[in-house]
């Protein structure tokens, strides 16, 4: 297993700021399913959040439908580079996809994603 000095592209802040629940993005989970490939964390993460920002852009204005397929394909993406956060705000809204609560809640949520992976892009 690889130090703490080698996840998140090795910058300060990655795995050893507060536990990996309380980050946007566990990076220690991320490292696991890149097998440690920095390139390939990045690249997912920006494949990521181009998703992420294009489901926010949509999701509001879409039919239930849509809006049920929308949060389940971006469940499954946030489930496999550790956005624990919006994966479960995206589980609830495949429970209700009319809640306009947790419809707002998931745009705030892609946005600290947004920002924390270009705070550890730098």
């Amino acid at each position: 297993m690889r130090g703490e000095s080698g996840i998140a592209f090795s910058m300060p802040g990655g795995d050893v700021s507060g536990t990996a629940r309380s980050r946007p993005v566990d990076l220690a989970h991320l490292s696991r399913q890149t097998m440690g490939d920095r390139a390939l964390e990045q690249e997912v993460l920006a494949l990521f959040v181009q998703q992420a920002l294009s489901v926010r852009d949509k999701i509001l204005e879409a039919d239930v439908k849509e809006r049920l397929l929308l949060a389940h394909g971006l469940k499954g993406s946030a489930r496999g580079v550790g956005a624990f956060a919006i994966a479960d705000c995206a589980a609830a809204i495949e429970g209700q996809p009319e809640d306009a609560k947790t419809l707002n809640r998931l745009g705030v949520l892609i946005e600290e994603v947004r920002e924390f992976i270009a705070a550890i892009g730098r």
